[in-house]
Order: structure tokens, then C-alpha cells, then sequence
């Protein structure tokens, strides 16, 4: 669980806790009273590759394939991989030993490439002594799922009496009126949410339901606005 800092829409703020929700379990594959074992095999090698094999019979090598396999290593292909590394290699497809260096590249919203630098280390704010908005945004949940891609859900808990009543009030304002509630970040509420050192920047919305003296609020995390595209 991770402490999540959140105000109300009287501006009261409270620290409770934000988790995964738990999904239900995926269907099992395979027949009953079998056990599955996934295995990986090894496909192909770097002889076999395009690269290789332009570099040994030119740009149609396409009759050397079928008559003499030259891409399929006998003593390697169907081997059994049982733990794998990840290594970067360069240009030339030379294995590097020093970590390379990353860039971040940042897109505008019609998708073209708008700005190159050094990444940027960011730190989580959704328990900083500043707490994450009630903005008083209210978004129907019709329009909400068409307006947005939302990518992962939390739960909000409470975490003694007093935070239980709360959420409890926040989530039957909530649900009253259909709607989700946008959280922002910062004095104005404006900025997105980071759970994590250098996590992706999210922007939060608010459900909550009611059943008797039970409650849930679940924090709708989006990353993407959908838009309709401009017309020329």
C-alpha cells in the first residue's frame, strides 16, 4: 500500500492508503488434471539472420533458402532456454559494456517529435506535505470513458475511524452525482500524479460507491486524452 495525501471538496485533507485492485484470476489453460509447463526455444541464431544472410548470398537469397536451409542451425535451434539477460548492443550490432545513454524524447499531441533532453529525475507527490486537489472538476462517467485511456485503478482506504468517515462522505458525494472527480497536483491542483521516483505522470479521477455502511473509491489513473483530429 502507499500512503496517498488527498483534500476534500471543504479542503480538509487526510493520509490513507492507495492499492492495487485485485483482479480476478484468469482463466486456466490446458485440460483437466494436466499441468502446463511454458518452455522457450531457441528459434533462430544470428547466422540466420537477415544481416547474415544478405552479407553471404546478396539481396536475393531467396532459392538458397529453399534449397539449403543456411538459415537454420542444426546443433542450436530447438535448444531450450531456461534464464535470459537483456544486453544493448550498438549500431553495428556490437555488444556494449558500459550502460548507454538515454534520452528523452518528448512528443506534441499530433505525434511529431517536439524536444530532445537529459532525463529529467522526478520525485512521487502524492504524499508530500502539499496534498493532491479536490479540483471540483466533476466529469459525468458517460463522458469520461470516451474523453480518456485510462491505463490502471487504485483503491483508497481508510486507515483508522476517523479517515473511514472521510472517505465515506467522499465517495456518497461521489456517487450522488454520477460523476468522477478530478485530482491534481500542486496549489492549484493542475499538476499530475506521480506514484513513483522518475514514475509516469498520470492524471486522477474519482469513483465512489455506497452499500449501507460499506464504501469504495477507486482512483481511475489516465495517460491520454482522446481528441477528436483536426479537420483541414
Amino acid at each position: 500500500m502507499t500512503a496517498f495525501h488527498l483534500t476534500n471538496s471543504k479542503g480538509r485533507d487526510a493520509t490513507v492508503t492507495a492499492s492495487s485492485l485485485h483482479a480476478d484470476p484468469a482463466p486456466k489453460l490446458g485440460v483437466p488434471n494436466k499441468k502446463i509447463i511454458f518452455k522457450r526455444y531457441i528459434a533462430a541464431t544470428e547466422a540466420g539472420s537477415h544481416t547474415k544472410l544478405l552479407e553471404q548470398f546478396g539481396a536475393d537469397y531467396s532459392q538458397h533458402l529453399i534449397e539449403g536451409d543456411p538459415e537454420v542451425d542444426i546443433e542450436t535451434i530447438g535448444l531450450t532456454l531456461e534464464q535470459t539477460q537483456t544486453v544493448y548492443t550498438d549500431g553495428s550490432n556490437e555488444l556494449m559494456y558500459v550502460d548507454p545513454k538515454f534520452i528523452e524524447v518528448l512528443f506534441s499531441p499530433d505525434g511529431t517529435e517536439k524536444e530532445r533532453r537529459e532525463p529529467v529525475d522526478t520525485v512521487s507527490n502524492i504524499a508530500q506535505e502539499t496534498p493532491v486537489r479536490w479540483t471540483g472538476k466533476f466529469i459525468s462517467i458517460a463522458d469520461a470513458v470516451r474523453r480518456f485511456a485510462f491505463r490502471r485503478s487504485l483503491q483508497l482506504r481508510h486507515v483508522d475511524g476517523l479517515t473511514y468517515d472521510y472517505l465515506f462522505e467522499i465517495a456518497k458525494d461521489l456517487e450522488s452525482k454520477n460523476s468522477l472527480m478530478a485530482l491534481g497536483t500542486g496549489e492549484k491542483g493542475s499538476g499530475p500524479l506521480i506514484f513513483q521516483a522518475n514514475g509516469k505522470p498520470y492524471r486522477g479521477f474519482l469513483q465512489g460507491k455506497t452499500n449501507g455502511a460499506s464504501y469504495i473509491l477507486k482512483l481511475h489513473l489516465s495517460e491520454m486524452e482522446l481528441k477528436k483530429p483536426a479537420i483541414s
